[in-house]
This record gives structure tokens, C-alpha cells and sequence, in this order.
């Protein structure tokens, strides 16, 4: 046998408060949703790119609200059961298309008096393509929450976070080295860790400076 069979399981995730990593790029978020009990018209629309903390954010608000998650394709079918009073999480929200846009406003409608929703996406509701004039108006007149591209701090944080996640250790100058050569987002930040630990477990090489170099180099554009 030349190589190892590699199994490709899920690490582990900790969706807790303590395990959300704070910087700058990412404070102002974390503050509105922990401010949940004074938002303006009890709703909050989490924004940034894939990958930058919004599920993350919202199962901490889950969590402190008690709150129901609904999926953009079960929304239409769920809206029934659904009541007044409820906390809602829509997590990417701008898959919401079909007969889901006239269930999303209906429920916008029906936790106006009492209930709170929080919906996440990648970008502001105008950049969606509704087709329906009246929930267009009523998601861009929500408060917003934006999480801002990763810095240096974030990122560090999130490459320890998913080392610790796949159970890695890594040496200590390896994060400043992967830094400065990495795509800057949270989505590289994950693609780059896991090719670091199937390349680890086939090669039956530590992670190392070494081993992310060509990992790297593998993954450069010719």
C-alpha cells in the first residue's frame, strides 16, 4: 500500500460564545446581537462574506433567544407553525427565491408586534434578485450588522481555532509564516487547514513550515 486511506470527517465545532474570536473586524457584530433585547424593530440582518462568523454569531443569539431555525427552503412550508412571539434565525437569507419571498414577508409581518428575526447573507438585500418590490423595501430598512474582511488578528485566531478543531499541533512559527501567503478570508483559512491535514496523513509528515509550503505551492496558479 503506498499511501494512507484518508477519511474525510468533519472536525469538531464550537458554536459557543467563548469560542467567538473578537477583533476588530468582528466586535461591532457581536455587539448588536448581544443588544438583541433593544434592537430597532426587533430584526437585525447580519452581513459578510462566507465564512467571517455570521452562523456563528447567530447560534450565540440562538442560544441567549431560544430562538427557531429556519431554512430559506423550509420557510414557505414552516410559516404556519410559526408564532407571533417567536425568534427567528433565517441563515442565508439571500437563498430565499419563489414562493419563500412571499413566506418571508408574511413572517416579517407577523413578528412585527412581538417576535424578533435575524436574518444572515453574504451582501445587503438590494444584491439578492427579489422579485417582490415590498419585501425588497422592508429588508433594506432593516438595522444591519456588518462583519469586515479578516484581519491579521482574526485570521491568526481562526487558523488556531481550526487546528485545535482537527486536533494539529502545529508548530509555533507556522501561522506567521502562513499569513503574509494565504488568500485573506475565512474561507481560505479553512480550505488551506484541511489541505494541510490530508497532506500531514498522507504523507505521515507533521504540519510544518515545510509541509505548508508545498501545499501552497501546490495550490499557487501556474
Amino acid at each position: 500500500m503506498t499511501g494512507q486511506l484518508i477519511f474525510d470527517l468533519p472536525p469538531s465545532q464550537g458554536w459557543q460564545r467563548d469560542a467567538f474570536l473578537v477583533t476588530p473586524a468582528t466586535a461591532a457584530a457581536l455587539a448588536a446581537v448581544e443588544g438583541w433585547k433593544t434592537w430597532a424593530d426587533k430584526r437585525l440582518l447580519l452581513v459578510g462574506p462566507h465564512g467571517s462568523g455570521k452562523t456563528h454569531l447567530a447560534h450565540i443569539w440562538a442560544e441567549m433567544a431560544q430562538a427557531l431555525w429556519v431554512s430559506p427552503a423550509d420557510l414557505h412550508a414552516r410559516l404556519d407553525d410559526i408564532a407571533p412571539e417567536a425568534c427567528v434565525i433565517l441563515d442565508d437569507a439571500q437563498r430565499v427565491t419563489g414562493r419563500a419571498e412571499e413566506a418571508l414577508f408574511h413572517l416579517y409581518n407577523r413578528l412585527a408586534p412581538h417576535g424578533r428575526l435575524l436574518l444572515t447573507a453574504p451582501t445587503a438585500p438590494r444584491d439578492w434578485g427579489l422579485a417582490l418590490p415590498d419585501l425588497l423595501s422592508r429588508l433594506q430598512a432593516m438595522p444591519m450588522a456588518r462583519l469586515e474582511p479578516p484581519d491579521d488578528d482574526l485570521l491568526a485566531g481562526v487558523l488556531v481555532k481550526l487546528f485545535a478543531d482537527r486536533q494539529i499541533t502545529a508548530e509555533a512559527r507556522l501561522i506567521p509564516y502562513l499569513l503574509p501567503r494565504m488568500e485573506r478570508s475565512i474561507a481560505a483559512a479553512q480550505a488551506l487547514v484541511a489541505a494541510l491535514d490530508a497532506r500531514s496523513l498522507a504523507t505521515h509528515r507533521p504540519v510544518t513550515r515545510a509541509l505548508a509550503a508545498e501545499v501552497l505551492d501546490s495550490a499557487a496558479p501556474e
